[in-house]
C-alpha cells in the first residue's frame, strides 16, 4: 500500500485529534477514530501484531515485517496521539477548569453528530440492531453513573487500569480517560505525564499494550462477523455517554486534592442560572459547530479517503 508524505501528516493530525479526546474524561478517541475514517484499519492492524511479523522478519527480512505490520500507519498515529497527550492535555485541562461549559458544548455537539455518523454505516435496521443498540446506551449509561474508586498507586492496579482503559479508548462512546477517573487512577496519570514520571507512565503502557493486542482482536471477530449488531452496540455507547459530556452539570459530591476539587458525583441540569441567556446561547452555538465539524469532517473523508490496509 502506497502512502505519501501528506497522508502520513493528515493520520498524524488524526492521531492528535484522538489524543485530545481521550485525554478528556467522557470524550472516546475510538470515536474520533470512526468518524475520521481510520477506525476498521486500526483494529486490523493492532490485531495483526503477532508473533508471526518475527518470522516474516526472519524469512523476508524487516521491511516485508514492516509493511506486514502497517508500521508505517501505525507509528504516523500514535506520534499524533502522543504529540497531544505530552502538549494538548495541558491546554484541555485548562480551558475544561476555565470554560467547562463552553467545552463540554462543543463536545456534546461531536458526540451527538457522531451518533448519526455510526448508526448510518448500519446497512439494514431490524429489531435485533435496534435491541443491541438499546443494549449498548444501557450499558454505557449504567457505567457513566458509577461512582468513582478511592485513589490507587500500586504498579499492578496501574497496570490493571491501563489495560482496561485502552479497551474503552478504542470504544467509540466509551472513554478510556473517564474509565481511569471510575478506577481512581485519572490523577496519577495526568501527573506522571505532566511531571515526566516515566516510570508510572510505562507501567500503564504496558497494560494498555496488553489490552490493546487482546481487546482488538475481539473486535476485528466482532466486525468480521456480527459487523452491523457491532456497529449498533457503538452507536448505543456512544448515544449512552452523552449524560456524562451534558454541558450542565449540579456537583452533588466533590472532594479537595491539593489546590484541585475532584467531582465525586454531579447530576445533569437544564441550562438555567448558568450566568444568564447569552451564556446559554453561546453554548448552544458552540454545540451546533461541534455537529458542523462532524459534517465537514464526513464530507472531507468521502471526498478523499485514505486507502485501507491491503494487507487485511
Amino acid at each position: 500500500m502506497q502512502r505519501s508524505l501528506k497522508d502520513y501528516l493528515t493520520i498524524t493530525l488524526k492521531g492528535m485529534a484522538m489524543g485530545a479526546a481521550d485525554v478528556v474524561p467522557g470524550v472516546s478517541g475510538g470515536t474520533i477514530a470512526f468518524i475520521t475514517g481510520i477506525y476498521q484499519e486500526l483494529i486490523a492492524t493492532i490485531s495483526g501484531i503477532n508473533l508471526g511479523l518475527i518470522t516474516i522478519w526472519k524469512e523476508q527480512g524487516f521491511r516485508a515485517m514492516w509493511r506486514a505490520a502497517n508500521g508505517a500507519f501505525l507509528v504516523a498515529l500514535l506520534s499524533g496521539i502522543l504529540i497531544s497527550i505530552f502538549t494538548v492535555m495541558r491546554l484541555t485541562n485548562y480551558l475544561l477548569e476555565a470554560h467547562p461549559i463552553m467545552i463540554w458544548s462543543f463536545f456534546f455537539g461531536l458526540i451527538l453528530a457522531s451518533i448519526w455518523f455510526v448508526a448510518k454505516q448500519i446497512p439494514k435496521w431490524n429489531f435485533k440492531i435496534v435491541m443491541a443498540l438499546l443494549i449498548g446506551a444501557a450499558i454505557a449509561f449504567y457505567i457513566v453513573m458509577l461512582p468513582p474508586l478511592g485513589a490507587n498507586t500500586n504498579l499492578w492496579f496501574l497496570f490493571l487500569a491501563g489495560s482496561i482503559a485502552v479497551c474503552a479508548m478504542i470504544l467509540p462512546g466509551i472513554s478510556g480517560a473517564f474509565i481511569l477517573v471510575l478506577l481512581g487512577s485519572y490523577k496519577t496519570v495526568t501527573e506522571a505525564a505532566h511531571d515526566f514520571d516515566f516510570k508510572t507512565l510505562a507501567v500503564v503502557a504496558l497494560g494498555a499494550i496488553v489490552g490493546l493486542l487482546t481487546f482488538s482482536r475481539v473486535l476485528k471477530w466482532l466486525f468480521d462477523h456480527y459487523s452491523s449488531i457491532t456497529l449498533a452496540v457503538l452507536t448505543g455507547f456512544i448515544a449512552g455517554s452523552l449524560n456524562k459530556i451534558w454541558p450542565w452539570k449540579e456537583v452533588l459530591e466533590s472532594e479537595k486534592v491539593g489546590d484541585k476539587t475532584i467531582v465525586i458525583r454531579e447530576m445533569s441540569v437544564w441550562p438555567t442560572n448558568f450566568q444568564g441567556e447569552s451564556h446559554v446561547l453561546a453554548a448552544i452555538a458552540l454545540i451546533l459547530a461541534g455537529f458542523t465539524l462532524i459534517l465537514i469532517l464526513e464530507r472531507v473523508a468521502t471526498q478523499k479517503p485514505i486507502a485501507q490496509n491491503a494487507t487485511n
